[in-house]
This record gives C-alpha cells, sequence and structure tokens, in this order.
C-alpha cells in the first residue's frame, strides 16, 4: 500500500493563513490503513486547527468529508455539489489526490496535508517499511523474494557494497543490509548459486526514470466503449 505521514499543523496552517472557509477531504484507501487520512484522523486536524487558529484570534470554519478514494474520479465528483463553497480544500489523501482533485475542479485550490513516503506494509502494530519502489520490471525472483531495488540505500543489483557490516546497511544501526538477508537466504536454500553469473543490465525506462507512467487494460477499455 502507498504509506504517508501528515504533515505537521504548523505546516498546515501556514498554508491556508489567509483562508476563512476549509474542506478537509480525508480517503478510506491507504492513508486510512496507515492511519493519516480516515475519518478519525480527519476529525482529529480539524479540531487541531480550530482550537490553534482560535488562539491566534482568526477564527476559521471547517467542514470535513471523507472520498471512498480520491485516485479515482468517479469518486472524487463526489463532492461537486460543495467543492464551490469554500476558500480551499486541504487533501488528506496520497499525492494522486489533491491532483486528480486540482485536475477535477480547476478554480479551487487544493493543498497537500500528507507527505507520501513510499511503497510498503505494516511490519507491527502502527509501524510501516518500505518494501517496493514501484520500477516496473520486479524481479525479486532472483534475489528470494526481497527487493534490493527499494531496501539497497543505494539500489544495487549485484551484491553488497564496502558499506554494509554485521548485516547492517551504513546509513544507520536499525537498517538491515537486504544483500545480506538475500545471499543468507540463498545459502540456507542451497541455492546460493543463483546469484552467481551476470544476468543482464536492467532496463530502468520502466521506472520513474523513463517519465510519467501509464497502465491500460484494453478489455477494460474497449468494454467501455
Amino acid at each position: 500500500m502507498i504509506v504517508a505521514d501528515r504533515k505537521s499543523l504548523q505546516e498546515i496552517l501556514a498554508m491556508v493563513k489567509d483562508n476563512k472557509k476549509i474542506l478537509i477531504a480525508g480517503c478510506k484507501g491507504c492513508v486510512t490503513v496507515c492511519n493519516v487520512g480516515g475519518l478519525k484522523e480527519v476529525e482529529i486536524l480539524a479540531s487541531s486547527m480550530k482550537i490553534a487558529r482560535k488562539k491566534e484570534g482568526n477564527d476559521i470554519d471547517i467542514d470535513i468529508h471523507v472520498l471512498e478514494r480520491q485516485c479515482d474520479t468517479e469518486y472524487v465528483a463526489g463532492i461537486s455539489d460543495i467543492v464551490d463553497d469554500y476558500d480551499a480544500v486541504i487533501s488528506l489523501a496520497c499525492g494522486v489526490g489533491p491532483q486528480f482533485l486540482s485536475e477535477m475542479y480547476k478554480d479551487q485550490t487544493f493543498y497537500p496535508g500528507v507527505n507520501t513516503t513510499f511503497f510498503g506494509g505494516a511490519t507491527q502494530h502502527g509501524v510501516w517499511e518500505e518494501r517496493c519502489a514501484g520500477c516496473g520490471t520486479c524481479a525479486i525472483h532472483n534475489f528470494g523474494g526481497l527487493c534490493p531495488v527499494a531496501r539497497c540505500a543505494k539500489s544495487l543489483l549485484n551484491g553488497p557494497c564496502g558499506g554494509s557490516s554485521n548485516g547492517v546497511c551504513e546509513i544507520n544501526k536499525d537498517t538491515e543490509c537486504i544483500w545480506d538477508s538475500i545471499v543468507r537466504k540463498k545459502m540456507d536454500a542451497g541455492q546460493l548459486e543463483d546469484l552467481i553469473g551476470v544476468k543482464g543490465i536492467k532496463d530502468w525506462r520502466t521506472a520513474r526514470d523513463g517519465g510519467p507512467r501509464r497502465s491500460i487494460r484494453e478489455e477494460l477499455v474497449q468494454g467501455n466503449i
């Protein structure tokens, strides 16, 4: 899933310092799962903003609305009848949300209320870790099911660098060297030879390096004609 962190209250307040009537739009998708943009978080942000602005002597009128998803125009259209009632809208979705909103409602101002961080999953309650870089050509089967693109600080595809020590990455003591894990897993499975030999250069054109990407399901497109 997409993991995000909410921006600080101070940063959000600064973005809307000149606005008097705000809509905070949440999302029931990924940001709800990581406790950033669901109904509870939208309500907390609204209350915090009202209190902070009241202390400044600059009261603010805030309404809330949680969309099913903000990455689908069908659901983004759900606020079409109210979006013009506000000075601005704060989106508590990943970075896709405020962009879809901005594209659909060209005359409204939208602010991002969160910082989108990575694709990952929960490793324990309240902790999410990166697992995928969305590079477009998945090859984790070559590495024991583990991804060196996302989980190596240097995205190395040919083994560990000289900075790893005792299974720990040089960037900090809490980050494992994923290549240490890959090698150990292959050794335990008696498959170390899988890591030996030339596999060719990765085609990075499928990653963000090739420009904005698009995924098309022809059977779905044809079905809508």
